[in-house]
């Protein structure tokens, strides 16, 4: 197989092992054909007002301010005189789509679908609102829309704010919410004098959806404890109560309105959401108004949760109506109190703690949630069964509820109901939810096993595939001889196995990829098979490398720094081992550095720049001298220009973050530099010199001069540390050529990319270029978690792009993070590729030892990952093949960020290793005049 259809083949094979984890694990756990269930009994509300304060902290709402006063003050007396309140706890991830998606439709979206669309729905599903009767919603053009489309019919109105309204570097991001309540008491004021919407606001089954962006928008911006932060909430505070009073007078104080007040997500301490935190999973739930149950006095509230404890302080004497109950608990709460029926895909369990109501009324109602749930399971269950021929009626031996034993229960719960005992009918009720969740979670994951072996066999036959071709193309160890003869008994049997596994499926209906996933085994194990087992001879050994922990990344560091003494390098080179020892030390700091959780130091920044400029200067003297020596003036020129561009960067990162502190916003000017920057940083590299040093140099400085625009703290300095290293490693695979006796070595001082040809043919692999590939795989695998982790991408700081833009935009700014995560990974290509080149290592070679890594330590994470969770959290379940306890410390806890990085290193690999070359072998000449010379 030549090199580019083995390039094509190897792409193919793992675009499918990357998609498969989303078929696998984040299939969408939605279904549809249920019949609608709502409580017989009359509601004792006609209307709903949900609040929700977005990024709204449950400890920032409930505590009590230095002073011993409320943040609050008008809520803190509802709770305490007229309403329940509880902490409600959210499903990670804890991001507004899925936090609103749990509490308006009480179902969880699969990561996937937050992948698919943001504001858009990539599924229709059921919600609160497409079951009232009327909707009226304001508030983010984020949040509101996807709750209008997925609805039936014309009865779901929104009210939004322009998107270029949510910005971080507003003075006052209170006034989002400040819009929301503004345009609810004109709203209402307008009604009296339109009887269409003065009758339909005096309808039943109606509900009004406050959604208060400014609260999440603060904390982003200046954090939870900020002045801004707690004074938002206190304008939130007002505006809740100036609200209530309108609508109180609108309705004449009639008695029927429910209102809810809660939060999609919390916050951390330095102003992200995402992860797990309890600061973000905890969130404040105040219910009262219509049905509601008032407080309950207590002596005294225990909790064993640190994070819970510091509210317990403050209300010992008012109950906590339901310790941590789950987000997606109140659809069904506030479809309870409205009487409309609960959504066809919620998973919640009414919290009857809350309502204020007779025993019968909540014995039914928990009926209702009973029945809605089971629905969900009959028509999962019966999806499956006719998909899957193995699968037959009587088929539960793992979940507990069949057809008889599900008539069983409802009719028992019905009993107990019409003879008044209605304690026992509740009980009954949630026991059956209990076992109806758990039997779609069986279900909605039948064909989970299936569809994983196949992929496991595919992962093992091509990583035994490429260790086979590494063997045969650069050792001696595989005698192979061609044989392009096949069997035709055995074209019989691969044809017949491919129909066989291709009608099993289509008798199942099952989608085109499973045909991919379950047939990609058989080309790939042919492979292995018969073109190169059936002649080969060898003795194989495979060394496993994975990680797991950022300080692990330091101990390999501190061993590399002592390498050339093992090796003996240090004879040679004694000052390049001395640079090398320490820049490995130095740069052995960062994994120990906090990824999250940091606030900005923007001196740290500046001292980035600053040091950069120094190291110009020094490496422009020696440039202009000696072997180094610039060939004309215009290369001096870009050098001076990328020295100039860091300048600029270093004042922007300075001046804007100053303006923004100042409450300024983002300078016009910052905003322009910042992305000419951007854009011509990639170009300039090709205007230099390409020798060695030289054009390496220039792409440090264009690079840099991006990264610190993407900076706040000590992460600015990683490129400097890292580069100097990659630069010292270059110097000392250089003397470690020697020990094969290459008369070849090339002088680094006068190496030019641009003449440097593929010498593959001169050298077969040796045991050292598997330990240079090793040391590539090590160093880009440093690029990655030097300064960063998954929690790093998960709980993204929006103040690293604030000199780009401060308008929220999720794709715009993931976009730029993405960028500051590539800067690393491109310095270490380049450096690798002047290793590649000097050395006479094979650059397939290369390519095949990285595959064979990343596919062994992906197999590894496979089977690790989880179905539900944030791109942190995802992936902690574990494998007890050694026991509980050994098996958590040889595997520790992994994520589907884990997986798809991994399984993203090959093809980024190859994409990385085009831009290496590009960069330091092409050169743009613009209108230079070509100097001709006589031979």
């Amino acid at each position: 197989m030549g090199i580019p259809v083995f390039i094509l083949a190897g792409l193919l094979v793992h675009v499918v092992f990357l998609a498969s984890i989303f078929d696998i694990y984040f299939s969408s756990p939605l279904v549809h054909g249920m019949t609608p269930q709502q409580t017989p009994l009359p509601p004792p509300a006609r209307r709903l007002v949900l609040f929700v304060a977005d990024g709204l902290r449950a400890d920032s709402l409930f505590e009590l301010n230095s002073n011993n006063t409320p943040q609050a003050p008008y809520l803190r007396a509802i709770l305490e005189n007229n309403g329940s309140w509880g902490i409600s706890h959210t499903r990670v991830p804890t991001e507004s789509r899925p936090g609103h998606v749990a509490l308006i439709a009480g179902f969880y979206e699969d990561v996937s679908a937050v992948a698919k669309g943001w504001k858009e729905n990539p599924v229709e599903f059921d919600s609160v609102f497409n079951e009232s009767k009327y909707t009226w919603s304001w508030g983010s053009p984020d949040i509101l829309p996807m709750f209008a489309k997925g609805a039936t019919g014309d009865h779901v109105y929104t009210f939004c704010y322009t998107a270029e309204s949510e910005d971080f570097g507003a003075q006052d991001a209170a006034e989002l919410d400040t819009w929301v309540f503004d345009h609810v008491k004109s709203f209402f004021n307008s009604s009296r004098s339109n009887q269409t919407l003065f009758s339909a606001l005096n309808e039943e089954k109606v509900v009004l959806f406050l959604h208060l962006l400014g609260i999440d928008t603060n904390g982003h911006a200046h954090r939870p404890y900020s002045k801004e932060y707690k004074e938002n909430i206190r304008k939130v505070d007002e505006g809740v109560k100036e609200v209530v009073s309108v609508l109180e007078s609108f309705y004449g104080n009639d008695g029927k309105t429910a209102y809810i007040l809660t939060s999609d997500h919390g916050m951390t301490d330095w102003g992200s959401h995402g992860a797990g935190h309890p600061s973000e999973t905890l969130t404040p739930l105040i219910a009262w108004g219509a049905g509601v149950n008032y407080p309950q006095k207590v002596t005294s509230q225990l909790f064993e949760d640190n994070f819970l404890k510091g509210i317990s302080r403050s209300f010992n004497y008012v109950k906590m109506r339901m310790l941590l109950f789950a987000q997606a608990d109140i659809a069904p709460l506030m479809a309870s109190l409205i009487g409309v029926p609960f959504p066809l895909n919620s998973v919640g369990t009414l919290p009857l703690e809350y309502l204020n109501n007779t025993d019968h009324f909540k014995a039914e109602s928990m009926f209702t949630n009973a029945v809605q749930v089971l629905e969900q399971f009959k028509v999962t269950k019966h999806m499956v069964k006719k998909k899957n021929v193995s699968l037959n009626n009587n088929y539960c031996c793992t979940v507990p509820l069949s057809d008889s034993e599900q008539i069983n229960f409802l009719k028992k719960a019905r009993l107990y109901i019409q003879q008044q005992k209605y304690n026992e009918a509740v009980s009954l009720c949630k026991t059956l939810i209990n076992l109806a969740l758990e039997g779609l979670s069986y279900y909605h994951t039948y064909d989970r096993l299936f569809l994983g072996l196949s992929i496991a066999v595919s992962f093992v036959g091509w990583t035994t595939y490429v260790i086979l071709v590494i063997i045969k193309t650069h050792t001696n160890l595989i005698n192979y001889q061609s044989n392009n003869k096949v069997s035709w008994k055995f074209l019989l049997f691969l044809f017949s196995a491919l129909c066989i596994l291709a009608f099993f499926l289509l008798i199942q209906t099952s989608p085109w990829t499973y045909y991919v996933y379950c047939l990609l085994p058989v080309p790939v194990w042919y492979a292995v098979c018969f073109i190169y087992l059936k002649n080969c001879k060898f003795h194989l050994m495979c060394v496993v490398f994975s990680f797991f922990y950022r300080s692990t990344l330091t101990v390999g560091l501190l061993v590399f720094a002592g390498w050339p003494v093992i090796t003996q390098l240090w004879v040679q080179a004694k000052r390049t081992t001395l640079i090398w020892t320490l820049l490995c030390v130095l740069l052995a700091v960062f994994p120990l550095m906090p990824v999250v959780g940091r606030e900005s130091n923007i001196p740290l920044v500046i001292a980035a720049g600053l040091t950069t400029l120094l190291i110009s200067c020094f490496s422009l003297a020696s440039f202009s001298r000696g072997e180094y020596k610039y060939q004309s003036k215009e290369d001096l020129k870009v050098y001076l220009y990328q020295m100039f561009s860091i300048a600029l960067s270093t004042y922007v990162v300075s001046s804007t973050h100053n303006s923004l502190k100042n409450k300024q916003g983002l300078p016009i000017f910052n905003q322009i530099i910042s992305w000419m920057t951007l854009a011509f940083s990639s170009a300039l590299p090709l205007l230099s010199p390409t020798l060695l040093f030289q054009r390496l140099f220039s792409i440090l400085l264009s690079l840099m001069a991006t990264y610190l625009l993407l900076s706040t703290g000590y992460e600015a300095l990683f490129p400097l540390v890292l580069s100097g290293l990659l630069l010292a490693w270059i110097q000392m695979e250089q003397e470690a050529l020697q020990h094969y006796g290459l008369s070849l070595k090339p002088k680094l001082a006068v190496f030019n990319f641009a003449y440097a040809t593929d010498i593959t043919q001169f050298r077969q692999l040796h045991l050292d270029d598997i330990r240079r590939s090793f040391f590539f795989v090590f160093f880009i695998v440093t690029a990655f978690f030097g300064t960063g982790n998954i929690a790093s991408v998960n709980s993204f700081d929006p103040a690293s792009v604030y000199c780009f833009l401060t308008v929220f935009s999720p794709f715009m700014m993931g976009g730029l993070l993405l960028l500051k995560v590539v800067i690393p990974f491109v310095l270490v290509s380049c450096a690798f590729e002047a290793v590649q080149v000097t050395t006479q290592l094979s650059s397939k070679s290369l390519f095949l030892i990285v595959l064979v890594i990343s596919d062994i330590m992906a197999l590894h994470f496979f089977f690790l990952v989880k179905d539900y969770g944030s791109w942190l959290d995802i992936g902690t379940s574990q494998l007890f093949l050694l026991g509980k306890f050994a098996f958590s410390v040889l595997s520790p806890p992994c994520s589907i960020s884990h997986y798809v990085l991994v399984m993203s290193l090959t093809i980024f690999m190859m994409l990385m290793n085009g831009l290496a070359q590009l960069l330091t072998t092409k050169r743009l000449e613009l209108s230079r005049r070509t100097k001709h010379h006589s031979t």
